[in-house]
């Protein structure tokens, strides 16, 4: 289930994003208290700023945080840089992965976005080893434009088309 951040999901985000398994398509070392309480807080400050953002993914079955997944915008300078037009992304826990749940949450951000954003190409960036990641985004129409370097790691820039106006 997708829903709004809240303040008491910055200890269970810390712990999704702390954990080997899913930090290691994110860069050599765990993401810090700092960084992870910057990344909700920008989180939840793209709603206000762009009239979009992600949302925490909440697992039906016990309420728990179970990871994330939603539209931003980053401002990353890569070429060709994204601009206004959002970038897509998605960080789930370990404990989930090859579940579907991810394909579920990113299939209902597609969903939202379509019903509520004029058509606009969506981008995604995914570490070349992150095979589950980069399979999501085919299932779900991102197209891989080249490879490049980002913070130092190899990173593939991908693109959704614009979809149909409704």
């Amino acid at each position: 289930m997708l829903r709004h951040w809240r303040k008491d999901d910055f200890r269970p985000y810390h712990a999704i994003v702390s954990h080997p398994d899913v930090h290691r398509h994110f860069g050599p070392e765990p993401m810090s208290a700092e960084d992870c309480w910057r990344r909700l807080m920008a989180s939840a400050g793209g709603w206000q700023l762009n009239g979009f953002g992600t949302w925490g993914v909440e697992r039906k079955s016990d309420g728990k945080l179970v990871g994330n997944a939603g539209l931003f915008t980053a401002w990353r300078g890569l070429q060709p840089e994204f601009g206004e037009e959002p970038e897509m992304g998605w960080i789930f826990a370990a404990e989930t992965h090859g579940q579907g749940m991810a394909s579920e949450g990113c299939r209902a951000v597609l969903d939202w976005a379509e019903a509520n954003l004029e058509p606009t190409p969506i981008w995604a960036i995914i570490a070349p080893a992150n095979e589950p990641s980069l399979k999501l985004a085919d299932k779900l129409g991102f197209e891989p434009l080249h490879e490049t370097s980002y913070h130092g790691e190899p990173t593939i820039v991908l693109r959704r088309p614009a979809w149909s106006p409704r």
